[in-house]
């Protein structure tokens, strides 16, 4: 079973406080335990590897001593690991630059894969007796650690146990695949170091790969360990902040049972997310994929952390052919030359005593130094003609990191070995403690042979550089592992990642990238709106509302244009918005324009009429020269409305206002004049009364001119107050402008139309009072109709013209102009015309005077 780092913790507290306790005589009370690979130096190094993946447990009965704990499954990968400290301990040794005349030991020890074991581990380094120690010697109890560093371990777990026991004795450790970020931690790790980067780097590293390749709806799988839940955590954390949703999360570990590992499985099979990030270790990684590869291919692209993603294991099983296209960030490949021969050089015979030598043998050859009913070995099997974990020397990746750890331990030392060359007495021996290669470990800088240089920070970790790595198949059918990128975070943040494109083969040996999203993308023109109860990766997407826009693909919003734009049909651009006003060219203006041409037109052929027949007595009766000042008023009217088509300007609005004022009062004017005559004359029959002697000719021009001149002032002082100016019109219309007439001050607009009105009603009710005086034509009867036509007209125009939008208010004035004007047209002059023209009999003295015989000019 697993126990959490808490549990490993609360452990190492007790085993700490034991260790610091003062004992007048240290004695053994336990089994010592002894390492697997050993050889004395002057100075040695300690390892701890993972040889064995699992531990064999047993119940304990607690009647007597537990035996030792007995570790199955040999792993040839960490065996190669044990294998490159050696060879690099080799190496150094036989350097005549690198602690000349100082030789390096190594102590290794198997874990088992198994964080207390690897705890116990630590512990014998701590306390393991050097040659001339013996452990029934008091003295003993206060001598240095024999090791001076210690390298290892590849799980995170059993790391941080491992440097949490020796932190507070400064004893180093520098790891070469414990990659958790929680390593960085000072406080908690004061000697750790490790030459691999930090996950905190490769899960920010996968965000940023499954952002680039637009997966924004993904699944992970991580470990239940250190490694993969921290690891884990920080890629969620990225992910958020890249945007990408997890559809789901689940975690393993190596001992769950199958059904827990057939849960996962119908979990990645059933989900939507096509895309699968496994932030695994080759412990948990194995079992999943077996149990995946009994269902057959699931036509995944999976995404894979440093730990699995070049494992040769993996790539030449071809029942897991399903994971052509896997991409992921490994640690850069290096090569190791003379390695390859030193593995092969491996033998038995090197150490016949070595248990581990013969089962490693018996392991990687399938035979047996016993015999039964296995092969029997025979010592002269050849590792050179084999080709698994061990030997493949293709992918040094990890092993790399292990010859880096030693060589940076022996650079430390090198560099300590120098300071203390002159102030040390040759007669006596120099004695180097941890304290004092942890300080020079802070502090190390070289390259090593294979071209990388190697410091550290201060959190002891190095500059994180990765392979990006995808899986090929070949034409053997092979898969094999092509870089198509590089991470390197000493680079600037938007240059960190680099990608080959035109190499990338994807799930299925596809040249294209698969989609994994919760939803499509949304086109520009609409925005995303997230689905009730889902991730923000889940939206619909809504179209953009009138006058606003998205101009990019996935726009979480849309934009308002400004006020002189609206948005285009696709809601992607704006655009400025049409400028509407009554023109010249359009139908509704061609015909208001012709009726007002043609009502001039027929005012002006009245005229004629009347200029022709004007010593007629219908002519004459009816004060000719107020009906020619009439009919030039009303030629005036029909022309001022064409002010109103046309583009507003400064000078078009004013005069459009103002001509339209004074023109109407002039024609108003002119007919109350007629009327007041008409009304007066039939006065002035009565007896005695010469009141016709104020209401004559010069009176009748004087009044014109004084009801004319009080609209002239009006407008005068509208036009120095505040005048009407062109004004583009944006709230009637949101999609257009409308440019329109602004009349300035409404006071002096209402004020021009009501004294029209005034001057109208009052004519309509003197029309009125003189509609039945005896004429056999009587004028105030059709001037009594045509100020009810007029009244009419511009009564229904007040709510029309507020409640008409845009250029139709000018219309609607114009009709009224218009429709006005005509009415005074026709009821004042059609029925002179028609007897003028068609009935000249009646235009006669005496047919006009019928029963009256006062000859009255009016």
């Amino acid at each position: 079973m697993a126990l959490s780092t808490g549990v490993v913790l609360r452990l190492l507290v007790v085993v700490i406080r034991g260790i610091a306790a003062p004992a007048p005589i240290c004695s053994l009370l336990g089994q010592p335990a002894l390492p697997l690979l050993s050889a004395e130096g002057d100075i040695n190094i300690g390892a701890v590897f993972g040889i064995h993946r699992n531990a064999l447990f047993k119940v304990h009965s607690f009647t007597s001593r537990p035996e030792k704990t007995p570790c199955i499954s040999f792993n040839p990968r960490e065996f190669q690991f044990a294998q490159t400290l050696i060879f690099a301990l080799e190496e150094i040794n036989n350097s005549s630059d690198l602690l000349p005349g100082l030789s390096l030991g190594y102590q290794v020890y198997d874990s088992c894969s198994y964080a207390p074991l690897a705890i116990h581990s630590a512990l014998a380094l701590m306390n393991s007796p050097g040659p001339e120690d013996s452990l029934g010697d008091p003295s003993s109890c206060s001598r240095s650690p024999a090791v001076l560093g210690i390298v290892g371990e590849s799980s995170s777990t059993s790391t941080i146990g491992i440097s949490s026991l020796v932190g507070p004795f400064n004893i180093p450790v520098i790891s070469h695949f414990a990659t958790c970020a929680c390593l960085s931690n000072r406080k908690k790790f004061p000697s750790f170091f490790r030459t691999i980067p930090s996950d905190f780097y490769q899960s920010r590293a996968l965000a940023k790969l499954v952002k680039h390749f637009g997966w924004n709806w993904v699944g992970v799988v991580n470990s239940n360990n250190d490694y993969g839940n921290n690891g884990m955590a920080t890629f969620m954390e990225a992910a958020w902040h890249e945007g990408v949703c997890v559809e789901y999360q689940e975690s393993i570990h190596r001992t769950d049972p199958r059904e827990k590992l057939l849960e996962v499985v119908k979990v990645i099979r059933r989900a939507e997310a096509r895309v699968v990030v496994l932030f695994l270790t080759l412990g948990e990684l194995i079992p999943l994929m077996n149990e995946m590869a009994l269902e057959g291919d699931p036509g995944l692209q999976w995404v894979g952390s440093e730990s699995w993603i070049t494992a040769r294991l993996l790539a030449d099983n071809k029942a897991y052919g399903f994971l052509r296209g896997a991409v992921g960030f490994a640690i850069r490949n290096a090569r190791l030359d003379g390695l390859e021969g030193f593995l092969d050089k491996v033998h038995p015979s090197q150490a016949p005593d070595n248990t581990l030598l013969r089962e490693f043998w018996e392991t990687v050859f399938q035979c047996s130094f016993e015999g039964g009913s296995s092969t029997l070995c025979t010592g002269t099997e050849s590792l050179a003609k084999l080709k698994n974990q061990y030997t493949d020397v293709s992918e040094l990746r990890i092993s790399s990191k292990v010859y880096t750890a030693v060589y940076a331990i022996a650079h430390a030392l090198h560099n300590l070995l120098t300071d203390l060359k002159n102030d040390t007495d040759s007669g006596k021996r120099t004695v180097y403690t941890p304290q004092q290669v942890l300080q020079y470990l802070k502090e190390v800088r070289f390259r090593v042979k294979t071209g990388e240089e190697i410091w550290f920070d201060d959190n002891g970790d190095v500059v994180a550089c990765y392979d990006l790595v995808n899986w090929q198949q070949e034409e053997d059918g092979t898969l094999q592992f092509h870089v198509v990128g590089l991470y390197d975070s000493s680079m600037p943040p938007e240059q960190r990642i680099t990608f080959n494109k035109g190499k990338l083969v994807w799930a299925g040996g596809q040249a294209e990238a698969p989609a994994s999203v919760c939803s499509e993308s949304c086109p520009t023109g609409t925005r995303k709106a997230v689905q009730k109860g889902k991730p923000v990766c889940c939206y619909d997407c809504v179209p953009c509302g009138e006058g606003e826009i998205s101009n990019i693909t996935d726009s979480n919003g849309c934009y308002r244009c400004d006020l002189e734009y609206w948005s285009n049909e696709k809601r992607d651009r704006c655009v400025l918005k049409p400028v509407e006003f009554l023109s010249y060219e359009e139908m509704m203006g061609i015909v208001l324009v012709f009726f007002s041409l043609l009502g001039s037109g027929v005012t002006t052929l009245v005229a004629v009429v009347f200029s022709i027949h004007k010593d007629t007595p219908i002519v004459r009766a009816n004060n000719s020269e107020l009906s020619f000042l009439l009919l030039f008023s009303l030629t005036l009217c029909f022309l001022c409305s064409l002010t109103f088509i046309g583009r507003p300007s400064e000078w078009s609005c004013t005069l459009r206002h103002t001509a339209f004022g004074i023109t109407f009062v002039l024609c108003i004017s002119c007919v109350l004049g007629k009327t007041i005559v008409v009304l007066m004359a039939f006065r002035a029959t009565l007896p005695a009364s010469n009141i016709m002697k104020w209401f004559g000719p010069p009176q009748q021009r004087l009044s014109v001119l004084a009801f004319t001149l009080i609209q002239v002032l009006i407008c005068v002082l509208w036009l120095t107050v505040s005048p009407p100016f062109p004004y583009k019109n944006m709230k009637t219309y949101k999609e257009k402008v409308i440019l329109e007439c602004d009349v300035g001050s409404a006071i002096g607009f209402w004020a021009v139309l009501g004294y029209i009105g005034l001057l109208a009603l009052l004519c309509f009710v003197l029309a009125f009072l003189a509609r039945k005086l005896p004429d056999n034509f009587n004028e105030a009867k059709f001037i009594t109709f045509s100020m009810l036509i007029f009244c009419a007209v511009w009564i229904t125009f007040i709510p029309a013209y507020v409640s008409s939008p845009g250029k139709f208010t000018v219309a609607v004035e114009i009709f009224a102009i218009l429709a006005s004007s005509f009415g005074l047209l026709f009821c004042i002059f059609a029925p002179k015309c028609f007897i003028i023209l068609l009935r000249p009999e009646q235009n006669t003295k005496k047919h006009m005077m019928g029963k009256t015989s006062n000859d009255i000019r009016y």
